[in-house]
């Protein structure tokens, strides 16, 4: 019994304190120990309604669906009736598909299927006609750091990780949030509506995130972004019988917070956290309990028990927060287990987890239930911890029970192409249905938001894209897009043309992706490492059936590509047959049917594709096995330009060569020669995301991905390819400790073109070379205004020594604006990678494409003549370099075709990297069964290689 009887006499002075009768049967009791009333403390009524918020449980209220309006909505927003529509609602696990009509108004989903006229008669409505096009919610990135890393990223708005210690609970990204971001309309031109923002990985406990809207609103503010913001957010006390608001918090393990020590540092300071914040949690209860039970003398000249420091952590451990954590490997994912059975508190989300599937037994123990698994569709082996992870790792994950939500992690991918990585998954063994949830439903349930986004149904908030094709189709475009109602992408005033060409059935439907049961089982059976050598290789001949497209390789006068069979995707050409003895075509077309009967090895392609093995440039493909991990590398080379270079070189460039440090087996290499990409040019030059590399990038070497070893006869294609230079603006962040400025670059680069320095020195002798045409010089470069001088500078020095200089321009992101004068000067190009984006201030003038644009800098340089290939920044995206180019169709409208998408991966490299002579029609060709090689139907089968005189069987 209590002990407060005597309060039952007092109760007339307690009444006026009570908001609520709820309160009622924790103020008054009966026990035998008190016989009179205690003295109620000034601010007992704050207490006791800051009391019972404590157990208030986060969600919707019960009457949330009946709203009528919006709290986004912004007034002035006309209603649009979108008719015609295939509506994929994401109810249903991702399996409801609806055809009719959805009406938008005040913000809110009004209506779907069958609209009734009275919903809308006798209103200005804005009506668009989807003529049976897919309709969905608008895409939910649970995994980006947009407005952190603000596009083009400066230092004075790189928010991302604080310095300020391992766990900072108190941060939020809010409070860093930079709303001029270029990347939010480029993410709403790939459909995406909705975003958590989550504070960066290199602190264990980062702080807490937000979720928000990428439309920007009329007040243009940060908060005004938010998807309801949490009390919390500016310390209003909630109505204790309405339901909270869901926070976010980032907390990380594993190697990116090893600034801040190992990982028995880590975990035991997220331990310390957490028993900080039960301590907290705990003094809370019991203060609570007093003051509920009427015990004001036990607590009197006592304050509420609370810390700004550790009040997100107790609400953690109360399960008001959605925790978000970033992991990769077994043992700390058991790690992170351990921690939440310790805490007893759930994780709403693992992401990376790049392990996750090879223990999903060990992760159904996690405290709470099991979490949704944010995941990469491939990007693997970038660090120590990926190493081991898979493409197919959403599909086991899915088998065993887990929810899939494919991600961003923005700018590392770009949230506009979130789709393509759910386009990816389902192309590696992902339902359609969770494929499409993945990046809609899925995440919007992982952040307790599922009733209001990433769904479609009355009431939800009118976040909805209208697709030019199936979503799951590669190069899948929005037409029109709208967050809260409104448009934001696709006025018809805009005269963009979006997905020309996609009028038959099979662009509306989901693609019809190969079986990879067998390459699924045995990353598992290997524990994320199989083997990834050929199953057998053919010296004599190979019949290849049912081949729907043949692109070969042609040499002399006339070196390019030539399609010998089949008028593309649509046509009704039929399929025919191609013989290969001892690697090399002997017959093409249906009279080499009898000459198949005698094969050594007859291969049924079903409709495949053969075509040329492609080439990838950019990467550090070949000089190291793990990006970040510098002990498999080649280390770091002498930057003349803040440091003497050691006088034993003999060098004051310090000018080095790829063939001397090239690595062969690795399995970036063999992944990408079994995804046909068999031919790699590196250099030392590569610059991811907004960095830059030294001034010099040394002597690349282009050799094969899938050779053994240097000493094999066939390994190393040309050893000294091209000379190598970046030039550009010092970015905030950069790999080497100093930046001298652009013109230091420009002058120097003047001094070596025109005799610099002593020709017996490798830096002498390389730049004469390139001076004179002997040998091309690669400049990677992204401003139009540094093109515009390199044009210039060319010119000065192909006049002073009277020779014509190879000159190309890689990664090239503004050379759109410069297109004509870069034809005129004769100057190659090397879009690296494929599709921009203003990474820098020297980048920051793209040209983004449908939906934004109709034209893109590809098209734009092709079509004024420009000598152009395509290039790759990260090595684990190598594979899907086939991906890009028939990506580039598509974006280009059709205006390029299949032959000189091929070239760009092939031929035109060749050409602007002086490899004609090298390669030429003793080039590999590739096998893929299923479909085109450029889209998501086929797989590589077999390589077909005239230089080694046989063919692998993969």
């Amino acid at each position: 019994m209590s002990r407060l009887s005597g309060l039952v006499l007092g109760g007339v002075l307690v009444a006026a304190l009570i908001l609520n009768a709820s309160y009622l049967p924790h103020l008054f009791a009966s026990s035998r120990d008190i016989q009179g009333a205690q003295r109620l403390p000034l601010g007992a009524q704050d207490i006791l309604r800051q009391c019972a918020g404590l157990h208030a449980v986060p969600g919707p209220p019960s009457d949330f669906r009946e709203r009528e309006r919006s709290d986004r909505f912004e007034q002035g927003t006309r209603p649009t009736l979108l008719k015609n529509a295939t509506l994929w609602t994401g109810a249903r696990n991702g399996s409801e598909i609806v055809y009719g009509d959805i009406f938008l108004d005040n913000g809110l989903v009004r209506g779907i299927g069958y609209i009734p006229e009275a919903l809308y008669a006798d209103r200005d409505v804005d009506v668009v006609d989807a003529h049976g096009a897919w309709v969905t919610p608008g895409i939910v990135d649970i995994h980006t750091h947009l407005g952190l890393i603000s596009a083009p990223v400066t230092a004075g708005a790189l928010d991302f990780s604080s310095a300020h210690g391992p766990i900072l609970p108190w941060l939020r990204s809010i409070d860093g949030f930079n709303t001029h971001d270029d990347a939010f309309a480029l993410a709403v031109a790939g459909g995406v509506t909705s975003a958590q923002v989550l504070p960066g990985s290199e602190n264990i406990i980062g702080g807490q995130a937000f979720m928000v809207k990428l439309r920007k609103t009329s007040q243009r503010s940060p908060t005004s972004m938010l998807i309801e913001p949490p009390y919390t957010l500016n310390g209003t006390i909630p109505d204790p019988n309405s339901p909270g608001r869901w926070r976010h918090l980032k907390q990380a393990c594993g190697e990116s917070t090893r600034g801040y020590g190992n990982r028995m540092d880590n975990m035991w300071a997220l331990r310390s956290a957490y028993a900080e914040a039960r301590k907290m949690r705990d003094s809370q209860d019991a203060f609570c309990a007093r003051a509920k039970a009427g015990l004001w003398n036990e607590i009197e000249g006592q304050s509420y028990p609370e810390d700004l420091r550790w009040e997100a952590l107790v609400d953690v451990l109360r399960g008001r927060v959605k925790v978000s954590t970033h992991c990769y490997e077994q043992f700390d994912l058991d790690g992170i287990i351990r921690l939440t059975q310790e805490f007893r508190f759930p994780i709403a989300s693992l992401h990376h987890a790049h392990e996750a599937y090879l223990v999903p037994e060990l992760l159904k123990n996690m405290y709470g239930g099991i979490p949704t698994m944010a995941l990469f569709a491939d990007s693997s082996r970038f660090k120590r911890e990926a190493y081991r992870g898979s493409r197919f790792a959403p599909r086991i994950l899915a088998d065993h029970g887990f929810p899939i939500a494919m991600k961003s992690d923005h700018p590392v991918l770009i949230s506009r192409y979130l789709a393509f990585e759910a386009q990816q998954a389902h192309y590696n063994g992902l339902p359609p249905h969770l494929a499409l949830a993945s990046i809609t439903s899925v995440p919007a349930a992982a952040a307790g938001l599922s009733h209001r986004i990433g769904i479609l149904r009355e009431g939800a908030d009118a976040d909805v894209v209208l697709w030019d094709s199936h979503p799951l189709q590669l190069g899948a475009t929005p037409r029109k897009v709208w967050i809260d109602g409104i448009l934001q992408v696709g006025n018809d005033t805009d005269h963009v043309l979006i997905g020309p060409g996609k009028t038959a059935p099979e662009w509306h439907e989901a693609p019809e992706v190969p079986d990879f049961t067998a390459e699924r089982e045995a990353a598992f059976k290997w524990d994320g490492l199989p083997p990834l050598e050929s199953m057998r290789t053919v010296a004599g001949r190979v019949a290849f059936q049912n081949v729907r497209e043949v692109f070969l390789r042609q040499g002399g006068d006339r070196a390019g590509i030539m399609q010998e069979f089949g008028l593309g995707r649509d046509d009704e050409a039929g399929v025919t047959h191609v013989i290969v003895d001892r690697g090399r075509v002997s017959c093409v077309g249906p009279v080499c049917e009898g000459e198949g009967r005698n094969a050594e090895v007859r291969v049924d392609l079903r409709g495949g594709t053969i075509a040329p093995g492609m080439m990838t440039f950019g990467t550090a493909l070949g000089i190291e096995e793990i990006q970040s991990e510098p002990s498999t590398g080649d280390g770091t080379p002498f930057d003349p330009l803040y440091q003497d270079v050691p006088k034993i070189m003999g060098d004051v460039g310090g000018l080095v060569r790829v063939d001397d440090a090239l690595i062969f087996g690795t399995r970036n290499a063999l992944v990408a020669h079994r995804a046909g990409v068999t031919y790699a040019t590196t250099s030392f030059a590569r610059s991811p995301v907004f960095l830059r590399d030294k001034f010099m990038g040394g002597l690349s070497a282009t050799f094969r991905t899938g050779a053994p070893h240097a000493l094999d006869r066939t390994a190393i294609i040309k050893p000294i390819t091209a000379l190598h230079v970046a030039i550009g603006r010092a970015p905030p962040v950069s790999y080497s400790p100093h930046s001298v400025s652009l013109s230091t670059e420009i002058a120097t680069l003047r001094h070596l073109l025109l005799d610099g320095e002593d020709p017996r020195t490798q830096t002498g002798e390389w730049f004469k070379k390139a001076a004179d045409g002997s040998i091309p010089l690669v400049v990677e470069v992204s401003s139009a205004d540094i093109m515009a001088t390199l044009i210039r500078l060319k010119s000065e020095v192909e006049e002073k020594r009277g020779t014509y200089m190879r000159m190309v321009f890689s990664r090239a992101t503004e050379a759109h604006l410069l297109a004509e004068e870069i034809a005129h000067a004769g100057i190659g190009v090397i879009l690296s990678p494929s599709r921009q984006f203003p990474w820098s201030w020297d980048d920051r003038r793209i040209l983004p494409g449908p939906p934004l644009t109709n034209n893109t800098t590809l098209g734009t340089l092709l079509k004024h003549g420009v000598t152009v290939g395509l290039g790759t920044w990260e090595t684990c995206h190598v594979p899907s370099t086939r991906f890009d180019i028939g990506w580039a169709i598509l974006e280009s409208n059709n205006w390029i075709n299949k032959r000189q998408a091929y070239e760009l991966v092939s031929t035109n490299l060749e050409k602007l990297l002086d490899l004609e002579g090298w390669i030429g029609d003793m080039g590999d060709l590739v096998a893929y069964e299923g479909g085109s090689a450029l889209d998501f139907t086929s797989k590589p089968v077999a390589i077909v290689s005239p230089a080694r005189q046989l063919v692998e069987i993969l």
